[in-house]
């Protein structure tokens, strides 16, 4: 058994000593140096550019205006194509942009022979603009949408509007004695801060443009090359090599289709395209900053009659992934809690602050914060029930078919994870302790649940395609288009065709980079779907694999197929297992015989058309210094519900990185802008604050596993769940601590000065 044990990464000691190839790792000595110009206004359009002092400068090669790049509007979201109009990503971006849209907005670009040079030129370009009123907050832009819309296409800056209803909402809140609660929450916009920045670079082979990106999506990423170049999908090639994280930021394009058009301008010469940190904050993607109403009608008994939902979401300049942020929130709202009648309404805003895109767990921590702090608030109108048997009551049960999404609760440990977290926590006791506290430090406990789908289907395509070669030595090598980026994919993925095939783990050898190329197509890296969607077809693969393996060894053996197995390594018969032959016997018969030569290998597709649903729990206990306005976390732990734990070494280390993250979340991060222009004030590590090692309290990770029918081993998602309870336990315990229900992150000093002085705890 391969599945379930701890083993090391495949690519542990690679990174470790330093031999792994990244994107920058890999340029051309003589590869030219491009350098954008972002405009200084958020919103407006430029009138002309004043090119004469930079083409002086030595060493410029060439510049290009949003006037010399194509009149074609592209999509960058790394979304599954639809071939239906209907379904397809908002094309509202050029490669640069005449009409700007933010402080930031990419309007030229230099390439010149060195960095020194490059930038020199671009401090040099004189733009004149046409300036219009910016518009930074979501509701204004609906509410008053100005006389120049931020997009023509859309002239009230609603992006998309969407709403549904389960049962008759208007009807069950005549039902007679309802508790109404009523809340509204914001969550901020934040960046990914993903170690390595926006990088790639790019060049003109066989005929071919060959961009070499960090990306979470390479197949995606060529397919958004080819629509904003206007040119075949096969004359556009994209290399994946080692990546830096991603964390959903490069589940878009970003450098890429620029910089295939920039080699164009040079004749196909190299011409590397690197964000700097500020320009990966402001110029690439954040998480999407969102505002909650919620209403709630609880019966005395602590079940939900009926519950509304009012969500905005701040989309920024440009489309991106658009809608499905807050439609992904408020379909979460809904399934959490599938009680009583249920009725959500759901805006994506255009504003002119950057661009807001995919970021881990795409949009539940949003919601996650916002249902889980009002659990809290209704708890608090319920004195005989409290927020364990009241998420219970409520809480999806097994065999829930969510009424929107047809996605189905195969499994669920939720109300074991919750017992579990419960008592490692010493919940009951803590309660009981915390009661009735005064004094300037307080002592509070919080829990918040959650969620998650595993990848998109049914709302998106779900395909997944691998390749196995069997080497002469018995060994295979492992081919997917699914990206590792730091999550750990590629030893999962090796485990699992070890398991199937069995195999020795060693015996795998897993490609991991990709080329659009050569490589098997897969969407890409997102939505917490490689080990339920690629994993399912890697099994099919190495089935496959298996099989031919059989029918070779067959042949040699002069035996009837069906009487053959491979186990441990060995064709064996089945039955009694005696072995008849090693693998590396057959493999090197295969490749060598005379007489039937066959090059053994397979290659299956998956389409995914399934879905189901992890859970868990984060329950904190903190500490909370009212005159300093500090949080201090004593201690943190995540209960996860993820199916069959492929890896246990790696699944920890997946929950400690999304522990952290959602840390930072609920604490500390938040982008800020100067409120009069647009401009990003702390687009660096230094003010924009992070959770460092001293920060970071001891992370306990628990799990529980009931095996999930649907996914290949038995699994379900894990990769993006860690994020989203971690928020909510704290607020909730804050909360318990203080009295004060605080409902927006993060919670900050200055957050907390403000909230305990309107709430009479500071003088």
């Amino acid at each position: 058994m391969v599945v379930g044990k701890k083993i090391n990464r495949v690519d542990a000691v690679t990174k470790a000593d330093g031999t792994a190839k990244y994107t920058e790792d890999l340029l051309d000595d003589k590869c030219l140096v491009a350098k954008v110009l972002h405009s200084t206004i958020a919103n407006g359009k430029v009138l002309s550019f004043d090119l004469e002092e930079a083409k002086k400068v030595p060493g410029v090669v060439k510049i290009i205006t949003s006037f010399d790049v194509p009149d074609i509007q592209y999509p960058t979201a790394g979304h599954p194509w639809s071939t239906e109009k209907a379904h397809q990503d908002v094309c509202d971006r050029k490669l640069l942009n005449t009409r700007v849209r933010f402080y930031g907005d990419e309007i030229a670009a230099v390439i010149a022979d060195d960095e020194i040079a490059a930038d020199h030129a671009r401090d040099l370009i004189k733009v004149e603009y046409e300036e219009y009123p910016a518009i930074f907050d979501m509701e204004e832009s609906v509410n008053n949408p100005g006389d120049v819309p931020i997009h023509e296409e859309k002239p009230n800056n609603v992006i998309v509007k969407s709403n549904y209803e389960v049962l008759d909402y208007d009807e069950a809140v005549k039902e007679p004695g309802l508790i109404k609660v009523t809340g509204v929450y914001e969550t901020q916009k934040v960046q990914q801060c993903h170690i390595e920045n926006a990088s790639s670079f790019a060049y003109k082979e066989a005929g071919k443009v060959v961009v070499v990106s960090a990306t979470q999506i390479p197949h995606i990423v060529r397919r958004v090359c080819s629509q904003a170049l206007g040119c075949d999908m096969g004359k556009v090639r994209i290399i994946k090599p080692y990546l830096g994280g991603g964390f959903g930021n490069r589940q878009d394009a970003l450098t890429e289709p620029l910089n295939a058009f920039l080699t164009l301008q040079v004749g196909g010469r190299p011409v590397k395209l690197m964000y700097t940190r500020e320009e990966t904050f402001f110029g690439t993607r954040s998480r999407h900053a969102m505002k909650f109403y919620i209403t709630s009608y609880v019966r005395p008994n602590g079940t939900f009659a009926a519950r509304e939902i009012v969500a905005y979401s701040d989309n920024g300049a440009y489309g991106s992934h658009a809608h499905a942020l807050v439609a992904n929130a408020v379909n979460a709202f809904r399934m959490m809690y599938p009680v009583g009648a249920i009725k959500g309404v759901a805006y994506t805003v255009y504003t002119n602050n950057p661009t807001a895109g995919a970021m881990r767990a795409y949009g539940i921590p949003q919601i996650g914060f916002a249902l889980e702090a009002h659990v809290d608030d209704i708890i608090a109108k319920l004195p005989n029930d409290d927020a364990i048997s009241f998420r219970k009551k409520n809480m999806m049960q097994l065999g829930y078919v969510d009424p929107g999404t047809t996605i189905t609760c195969h499994s669920t440990g939720l109300s074991e994870c919750i017992d579990k977290g419960r008592e490692a926590i010493g919940w009951d006791e803590k309660i009981e302790k915390y009661k009735n506290q005064t004094g300037d430090v307080r002592h509070g406990v919080g829990m918040g649940i959650f969620c998650y789908k595993t990848g998109v289907y049914p709302i998106a395509l779900e395909t997944s395609a691998c390749r196995m070669i069997l080497n002469q030595d018995g060994s295979i090598q492992l081919q997917v288009g699914a990206t590792e980026i730091g999550q750990g994919a590629d030893t999962v993925f090796s485990q699992m065709a070890a398991e199937t095939l069995s195999i020795p783990f060693e015996n795998v050898h897993i490609l991991s980079q990709q080329d659009t190329d050569v490589t098997p197509y897969d969407t890409g890296a997102y939505g917490s779907r490689q080990t339920y969607v690629t994993g399912m077809a890697v099994r099919k693969t190495a089935e496959s694999l298996k099989n031919k393996i059989c029918d070779y060894a067959a042949w040699m053996l002069n035996k009837d197929r069906i009487d053959l197995d491979l186990v441990d390594n060995h064709i064996v018969r089945v039955g009694t297992n005696d072995v008849l032959i090693s693998l590396k016997e057959v493999a090197m018969e295969a490749c060598y015989s005379r007489t039937n030569s066959n090059h053994i290998a397979a290659e299956e597709t998956h389409h995914c058309s399934d879905n189901t649903y992890s859970f868990g729990v984060c329950f904190a206990d903190i500490e909370v210094d009212i005159p300093l306005c500090q949080i201090k976390v004593n201690r943190i732990i995540n209960v996860h519900d993820s199916g069959t734990i492929i890896n246990p070494q790696t699944a920890e280390g997946q929950v400690h990185g999304g522990m952290s993250m959602g840390l930072g979340y609920g604490l500390l991060e938040k982008m800020l802008f100067d409120p009069k222009t647009g401009r990003m004030l702390n687009s660096n590590l230094l003010d924009y604050k992070l959770m460092t090692a001293i920060d970071t309290p001891d992370l306990e990770v628990a799990f529980v596993e009931p095996k999930d029918p649907s996914g290949p081993y038995g699994n379900k998602s894990l990769g993006e769940p860690p994020v989203i309870p971690v928020a909510p336990a704290l607020r909730n315990a804050v909360y318990n601590a203080t009295g004060v229900a605080i409902d927006s992150i993060p919670l900050n000093p200055e957050k907390l000065f403000q909230e305990f002085t309107d709430a009479g705890l500071i003088k």
